[in-house]
């Protein structure tokens, strides 16, 4: 592990491998392990980059951190620049979905390749339940506050059908007091139909040159399937026995898939 400096703080950057750049983003309740297994996968041919996205697992922040969509993706372009590197393979899942469109929208020329796991980036995109919980002030810092091991191990397994248990309870370790201040002031800040208004145009229209793909769980509890659709990517590929993380759930089929998409860019 080593840190990079990104916008005012200490970004944790874990790195495998050897070869074509990919930049690995995890998301919500995730740190980098979330990528391992599909690391592991492509390690021996490919340069795997998985940091720790502001406030999770080991890249600590304070509350003055800049949420703004802008600052999202900004933050993503301070890490490429920060690394080294001109461009990258991308890959994105969840909250570092929004990081990461944010990032290609305003930088599509450091865009090698691009796979988005079950992401939102659309305006119409509704909350599941635990998000409107946490976008509820007081009740969400109850529900933060009274969290224990055993709801968040069943709750994230009820996300991910063919996740191992054993992923569950070491993401339980690392979700700590900072990490669950930053989820609430991400939620909160999201409003979808008015943070979000534009930007899904604005990354279609700098998508379009870019060699992308979409790996979806159809038994993702949180992201509607609708929400796929409005990237208007062709290639799809849909696994209907996944859920939320297809990562971690079909980690052969989905290391492939990625390698493939890389090798054609």
């Amino acid at each position: 592990m080593k840190k990079v400096s990104t916008l005012g703080i200490d970004t944790a950057v874990f790195e495998r491998g050897s070869g074509p750049d990919i930049l690995f983003l995890h998301g919500n309740p995730d740190t980098h392990f979330a990528w391992d297994a599909v690391i592991d996968r492509l390690a021996d041919k490919h340069h795997c980059i998985a940091p720790d996205l502001p406030g999770y697992g080991e890249t600590r922040m304070d509350d003055s951190f800049d949420v703004s969509i802008d600052k999202q993706g900004a933050w993503v372009d301070s890490l490429v620049t920060g690394l080294g590197l001109s461009r990258v393979h991308l890959a994105i899942h969840d909250v570092g979905g929004a990081y990461g469109c944010s990032f290609v929208a305003q930088h599509p020329e450091k865009i090698a390749s691009l796979t988005i796991f079950n992401t939102g980036f659309t305006p119409d995109q509704p909350w599941h339940f635990w998000a409107r919980v946490w976008r509820t002030p007081v009740l969400g810092e109850i529900s933060m506050k009274l969290a224990t091991r055993g709801l968040f191990v069943s709750e994230t397994l009820k996300g991910g059908p063919k996740m191992k248990r054993e992923y569950a309870e070491e993401a339980w370790k690392h979700y700590t007091r900072e990490t669950r201040r930053q989820v609430l002031r991400w939620y909160r800040y999201m409003t979808f139909e008015k943070v979000l208004a534009g930007w899904d145009v604005r990354l279609r229209e700098a998508m379009k040159d870019i060699p992308r793909q979409v790996l979806w769980g159809e038994r993702d509890p949180y992201i509607p399937s609708f929400v796929r659709d409005r990237f208007e990517v062709p290639d799809v590929h849909n696994f209907a026995d996944c859920g939320h993380w297809v990562m971690m759930e079909a980690p052969d089929e989905s290391a492939k898939l990625i390698a493939a998409l890389v090798a054609r860019a």
